[in-house]
């Protein structure tokens, strides 16, 4: 690819620094440009969107202009996408998540360096690699340590990747066997009101992690390997007295586990087991009094060495990217709420 011409425009001098580039994409094909544009150019119009830059494009030719820094994320980012048009047919979803790992070199222009080791993980049918520093992180942390903690909002990948590694690790026979656990508590719910047989009751609790599992492995061959007990799913009342060995034991919603219930999981693990415990402290579902078993072992564990922790920021959110707008404006409401209560509190004990 030939190298953008860049120039500069310093007629504002009070505004941010404007910059123009001029970026030619290579090799010329027209169906490649079509794909990487989109549908009514609409993965341009989200480029411009996101990154507060205007593209204008005559052909393979492109003018990028805004802020110098986001002009640069956005010529290395249609750089990339355009590579990825030879083998890949885009779509807004895909453009959406280069615009997160766009997002956090912006962040790394301003000063807040983070630093990875870019990574993929084999999950069998699939390739898997992990976006941005935070993911990367994560996924380096798992492999490091045998036990990690991913903490953070909805759509952050903190299941879908543990899941992930832990696919890989089997297919690689470095462990025996895959336990899912997750708390049976779901907003107010409780088993015994749910239809049908054990098994049945707790399925869509798993849920996420039978869709992670059956994209990575194939709907048959995980019904095989649990029907041989090599992927097995429980609730976390069914860990009680077992010692787990030479397997890999991912902990989902660990939010709702009580104190009690998170000190025996930990105190399950065995020689030759990694275990990943994921929650969002925000979804918290125990009931009112009982105290989530993840906030406090945040603070018993802390410092302690050979575990890994990983906190995922709104920031890091990889679905739909209205699903970051709305993890943000309930920080912000509960927050606003926070506030108000504390002020009817001051104010009934000044009385």
């Amino acid at each position: 690819m030939s190298n953008p011409k860049i120039t500069l425009d310093t007629k504002e001098s009070q505004l941010p620094r404007q910059r123009i580039i001029q970026l030619s994409l290579q090799p010329l094909n027209s169906q490649r440009l079509a794909n990487l544009c989109g549908l009514h150019n609409d993965h341009l119009k989200l480029i411009e969107q996101r990154l507060g830059v205007e593209l204008r494009n005559r052909g393979h030719d492109f003018e990028i202009s805004g802020e110098a820094r986001h002009t640069q994320v956005a010529a290395t980012l249609l750089e990339q996408l355009y590579k990825e048009t030879a083998t890949e047919d885009l779509q807004l979803e895909s453009v959406h998540l280069h615009l997160q790992e766009a997002g956090l070199e912006a962040l790394e222009e301003e000063g807040v360096k983070e630093q990875f080791t870019p990574t993929s993980i084999r999950a069998s049918k699939v390739t898997v690699r992990p976006r941005g520093a935070n993911q990367q992180g994560y996924v380096n942390s798992i492999r490091l340590h045998d036990i990690n903690f991913g903490i953070g909002p909805a759509g952050t990948g903190k299941t879908y990747l543990a899941v992930a590694c832990a696919v890989e690790a089997l297919m690689k026979d470095e462990i025996r066997r895959i336990l899912l656990v997750r708390p049976a508590v779901e907003a107010g719910e409780k088993l015994g009101f749910l239809p049908g047989d054990l098994a049945q009751k707790i399925d869509p609790y798993l849920r996420p992690l039978y869709d992670a599992l059956y994209e990575m492995l194939g709907f048959e061959q995980v019904n095989k390997l649990i029907e041989k007990n090599v992927i097995e799913v429980a609730p976390l009342a069914f860990m009680r007295g077992r010692t787990l060995n030479n397997a890999y034991v991912i902990l989902d919603e660990s939010q709702n586990t009580t104190r009690e219930q998170m000190k025996m999981f930990l105190t399950r693990i065995g020689f030759g087991t990694t275990a990943v415990i994921t929650g969002d402290i925000t979804q918290i579902d125990l009931p009112r009094g009982t105290h989530s078993g993840l906030t406090h072992v945040m603070t018993v564990l802390q410092g302690v060495q050979g575990i890994g922790i990983t906190r995922f920021e709104n920031r890091d959110v990889v679905r739909h990217p209205l699903v970051q707008r709305i993890v943000e404006a309930y920080d912000i409401a509960e927050s606003a709420e926070e506030i108000e209560q504390q002020k009817k509190r001051s104010i009934h004990h000044g009385h």
